[in-house]
C-alpha cells in the first residue's frame, strides 16, 4: 500500500481486451490509482468525494480488475477499468477508449509518469499534485509525511472539492462470516519488511485460544505456505484456516463480524477499520502517523519510534521487531468487548 520513492513507467501487460466506453454521453471522470487493496481503501474519501463533485459524471476507476467488487462497496464508482503493474510500477498504457475523460485525476503518485499518462488521454482537466518534472501540472505540493487519507483530500480540496478524511466506512456485506466473533491473524503483508515474525503470531494465537477466543488466520493468494506454517504451529484446525485468498465477500464478512483483527501494515487492516472492526496493527518502517487507523478507542497501533525503514524491504523492520507478543495480547485486552455493529456506509 506505500507508493515507491519515486515512480517508475513500467510496460503495460498484455493479453487484456479494450475497455469499452459504455458511458453513453455523460461526461467521464477517470480516476488512476493502480496499486493494492489498502492504497484504494485509503483512497475512499477521495473517491466519494469525486462522486460528491460530480454527480452526473461516470466516474471511472483505473485498479487491479481483482478490486472491482471493493470498489463497487464504496458506492463511489460506477466501473473499474483494470490497469497493474508488477512492482507498483505506472502503467505504460490504459486501455481507454471514446472521448478523452472530461476530468482525470491522479490518485495514484506523485508524477511524473502517472501524470504523463493521463496527460496522454487528453483529459479537459488534470487533477494531481506539482512535480518540477512535469511544470504544467500546476497543483498543490507534496508532503511526503503527510498520512495517505490527508494527501488525497487535500489534493482534491486545492482543486475546490470538498473532501473528508473521515468517510471511509464500508457498508456490511450480505455474506454470512465463516467465523464469526473470532479474532482475525494476518501474518502477511505486501514485502517481508512488514512482516511480523510468525512464531510470534503463534505465541498470540495459542494465548488467546487459552482464555477461549476461537483464532483464525488468513493469507493472501501467494501465502499458503505462511498461513499454514502459523497454523502448524498454533495448533490450529483445518476450519480456522483461511490461507490462498478469499473471495472478497467472504474476506469482507469474516472480517466485519470478527472480534478483532491484528496485522501488520497491510491491506487487510484497512479492511477492518473500514467495516469498523476493532484493530491493533503492528507498525515498523513506516510510522502509523502515515498509514495508521483514525484515532478511535477501536484502533490499537503499536509502533515504537525510529528512523524510517523501506517498507518494500526484503527483511523485518528493527521497529516492528521490538514490538512483543505480551504487547499484542495487551491491546487486544484493552479493546474489550466484542464491537458494536458499524454504522452502514452512504
Amino acid at each position: 500500500m506505500h507508493p515507491p520513492k519515486a515512480e517508475t513507467a513500467r510496460p503495460a501487460r498484455g493479453g487484456r481486451e479494450p475497455a469499452r466506453h459504455d458511458g453513453g454521453d455523460r461526461p467521464r471522470v477517470l480516476v488512476l490509482r493502480a496499486l493494492g487493496l489498502g492504497d484504494l481503501l485509503a483512497g475512499v474519501p477521495a473517491l466519494r468525494a469525486l462522486r460528491r463533485a460530480c454527480p452526473g459524471h461516470e466516474l471511472v476507476l483505473a485498479c487491479p480488475a481483482e478490486l472491482a467488487p471493493v470498489a463497487a462497496a464504496t458506492g463511489a464508482v460506477d466501473r473499474v477499468l483494470p490497469a497493474a503493474e508488477p512492482g507498483r510500477g505506472v502503467p505504460r498504457a490504459l486501455d481507454w477508449t471514446g472521448p478523452p475523460p472530461d476530468v482525470a485525476v491522479d490518485l495514484h503518485g506523485n508524477g511524473p509518469p502517472s501524470h504523463r499518462l493521463l496527460a496522454r488521454l487528453r483529459p479537459r482537466r488534470l487533477l494531481a499534485f506539482a512535480h518540477p518534472g512535469t511544470p504544467e501540472v500546476e497543483g498543490p505540493p507534496w508532503y511526503a509525511e503527510e498520512h495517505e487519507r490527508d494527501r488525497w483530500c487535500r489534493l482534491l480540496r486545492a482543486y475546490g472539492i470538498d473532501a473528508d478524511p473521515a468517510d471511509l466506512l464500508l457498508p456490511r456485506p450480505d455474506t454470512p462470516s465463516p467465523a464469526p466473533g473470532a479474532v482475525v491473524l494476518h501474518p502477511g503483508a505486501g514485502a517481508p519488511s512488514r512482516c511480523w515474525p510468525v512464531e510470534r503470531y503463534a505465541a498470540v494465537a495459542e494465548a488467546l485460544r487459552a482464555r477461549g477466543r476461537r483464532v483464525v488466520v488468513t493469507g493472501g493468494a501467494d501465502e499458503a505456505d505462511l498461513v499454514a506454517r502459523l497454523a502448524k504451529l498454533a495448533g490450529l484446525p483445518d476450519t480456522d484456516v483461511f490461507g490462498g485468498g478469499l473471495p472478497h465477500d467472504r474476506l469482507s464478512a469474516l472480517v466485519a463480524d470478527a472480534h478483532a483483527v491484528v496485522s501488520g501494515d497491510t491491506g487487510i487492516a484497512h479492511l477492518a477499520v473500514a467495516h469498523a472492526t476493532p484493530t491493533v496493527t503492528l507498525f515498523g518502517p513506516v510510522p502509523p502517523s502515515r498509514w495508521g487507523p483514525p484515532p478511535h478507542p477501536r484502533h490499537r497501533a503499536l509502533w515504537h519510534p525510529g528512523p524510517d525503514g523501506d517498507p518494500h524491504g526484503h527483511e523485518a523492520d528493527p521497529a516492528l521487531l521490538r514490538i512483543t507478543p505480551d504487547a499484542v495480547l495487551e491491546a487486544l485486552h484493552a479493546l474489550g468487548a466484542p464491537h458494536d455493529a458499524p454504522e452502514e456506509a452512504p
